[in-house]
């Protein structure tokens, strides 16, 4: 419920607090006075009026601006506020705030019981506070999936709980159905591929790879034979200095032998020069070993062209094929081992697609099945629908109105597989057509205003704001308007903006807006008509005539009655 409503600079307002209690308040005043300000107000404050539209509902010459909504708690918005991350209250405040920045450009910020928000917070929250109607609503009605939205609202929470089903039946064959295709389309890339696949493994296997070393191996060998006579004449010259002797000079061998003789006959003579004769000994024996070695590498260095050959047309295809997949030998190995494992399991993931394949039915059977469910429960809630508005539309003027919900099938979806459509047909020989392209500004408004009377037996989680919704009918109709708006309010807090006496008088509330100007400035009042005579008056006013007067008095004693 709506509790109260602050303005400041808004409109003709320079400053206005109102309080408002549950039931039917009605909102009257001269055209131009500023009625459908308060209503411009709360729709800004819950995330309307963005960028130039909000900057216009700013007074003029003002640097600031401010609206605050106050409403009282329910379940549905404890539930909310808890769900968003916000501590309930003793009850929810909802301030707009605009200031001017640099020369005609504004900053506005919203905040929620004192804590910043952003618009699409309150866009989420807005639904569970007000529900506004305007006069000729064509666009509420015309808005994707709307139609269907009021009849699953209707269909109460058990209705509210397929809908859920069905969502989440949706999204889990969805994701199924994502998952498969990409199999599906991966298995296509893969038979495209599989040529070349076959021909790579076919390469990678006759190359033999067993060895991620090999390459360099080869390289090692291939050096070796390149440079087999350098190496030859480095081995000569290495024995000459070691072992043979070179250019008449004794060898190192020789030179060791003849110092490990002088070292024994040193040894004789003095003992302590055993442990040196035994370290040239030993050095000796290390002599003959790398001798032995460079023998060794010597048998094995030779000249073998063919051999050199081989190698180099090996590094050759070796180097083609890390090229050509821009792998090293160890990558081209790994991609062999791969191929092979694909290969030998049948083939890309025959077994994976078999299983999508299978969740898949099963999943878009599961859906299709909850979709059926939705659809017989929405048959019902139409029946339903279809009988409650025959009976509210004849009093309000549509004495010859025929309605129908029509159910279309249509792609499934998160909200089923069901599309709503509203038929409607106001006068004798017309056939039935969609609501929107063949009602009246007049008979679309007497729509809303019946179907939000079904609804509100439903669901009485917001206000219900309506605008002049009773613009341009007649006295009995707006009787029947009243009667129903009347009743309307015994279960949801209810405020229309109104012109008209038969529909103000049932009202339990009831403010005047007028305007004033004061030193060649225009000022918008709202006065909260508390008394009797203040409310006859008014209604005189909105009557008009020479009976007004009395008309109005007679509007009040039917009430009171």
């Amino acid at each position: 419920m709506l509790t109260g409503l602050q303005l400041q600079n808004i409109a003709l307002i320079d400053q206005l607090e109102l309080e408002f209690s549950a039931g039917f308040t009605v909102l009257t005043g001269e055209t131009g006075a500023g009625k459908s300000i308060l209503l411009d107000a709360l729709d800004a404050v819950l995330g309307g009026a963005q960028g130039a539209a909000g900057i216009r509902l700013l007074r003029s010459g003002c640097d600031r601006a401010r609206i605050e909504a106050s409403f009282q708690l329910n379940e549905g918005l404890e539930h909310w506020l808890l769900d968003a991350g916000f501590e309930p209250e003793e009850e929810l405040l909802i301030s707009r705030e605009w200031k001017r920045q640099e020369g005609e450009r504004f900053s506005s910020r919203s905040r929620l019981n004192g804590t910043a928000v952003n618009r699409q917070q309150l866009q989420d929250l807005r639904p569970l506070l007000i529900d506004l109607t305007v006069q000729g609503q064509t666009q509420q009605l015309s808005r994707p999936g709307q139609q269907r939205n009021w009849l699953d609202r209707l269909g109460g929470a058990e209705q509210e709980t397929m809908l859920q089903q069905a969502s989440k039946a949706w999204q889990q064959w969805r994701d199924s159905a994502a998952a498969l295709m990409r199999c599906q389309q991966d298995q296509q890339r893969s038979e495209e591929e599989r040529v070349l696949q076959d021909q790579l493994l076919e390469q990678l296997e006759a190359a033999q790879l067993d060895d991620p070393a090999e390459q360099l191996l080869l390289e090692q060998e291939q050096d070796r034979l390149v440079h087999g006579v350098r190496l030859q004449e480095g081995l000569a010259r290495l024995f000459g200095r070691l072992r043979d002797g070179a250019e008449q000079a004794p060898s190192l061998q020789e030179h060791l032998a003849e110092a490990i003789h002088e070292l024994q006959a040193m040894a004789q003579l003095d003992s302590s020069l055993e442990s040196l004769r035994d370290q040239a000994v030993d050095l000796e024996v290390v002599i003959e070993g790398l001798l032995r070695s460079l023998d060794q590498y010597g048998f094995a260095l030779e000249s073998d062209p063919d051999h050199l050959d081989q190698i180099q047309l090996r590094l050759v295809e070796l180097k083609r094929l890390q090229r050509q997949q821009g792998l090293d030998l160890g990558g081209l190995i790994e991609r062999r081992d791969v191929l092979r494992e694909r290969f030998g399991e049948g083939g890309f993931a025959a077994a994976e697609l078999e299983r999508l394949q299978s969740a898949e039915l099963e999943l878009r059977l599961e859906r299709d099945r909850i979709n059926g469910d939705l659809h017989a429960a929405r048959q019902q809630t139409a029946q339903r629908l279809q009988s409650a508005l025959l009976d509210l539309l004849p009093p309000m003027g549509l004495v010859n109105v025929r309605f129908s919900v029509e159910l279309l099938s249509v792609a499934p979806a998160e909200h089923g597989a069901d599309g709503v459509r509203f038929l409607f047909s106001a006068n004798p020989g017309q056939p039935m057509a969609p609501l929107t392209d063949v009602a009246s500004g007049g008979e679309i408004s007497r729509f809303l205003l019946a179907l939000k009377t079904i609804l509100a037996a439903v669901d009485g989680s917001s206000t219900l704001l309506f605008d002049e919704i009773d613009a341009g009918v007649s006295g009995r109709v707006s009787g029947a308007m009243a009667d129903l708006l009347h009743s309307l309010a015994r279960q949801r807090q209810v405020f229309c903006v109104t012109h008209q006496p038969l529909l103000a008088a049932v009202a339990d509330h009831h403010f005047q807006v007028s305007k004033t100007v004061i030193n060649g400035e225009t000022h918008s009042r709202v006065s909260h008509l508390r008394d009797i005579e203040a409310r006859r008056q008014e209604l005189a006013e909105l009557a008009g005539g020479e009976q007004a007067d009395a008309y109005a008095a007679s509007l009040l004693d039917q009430r009171s009655a």
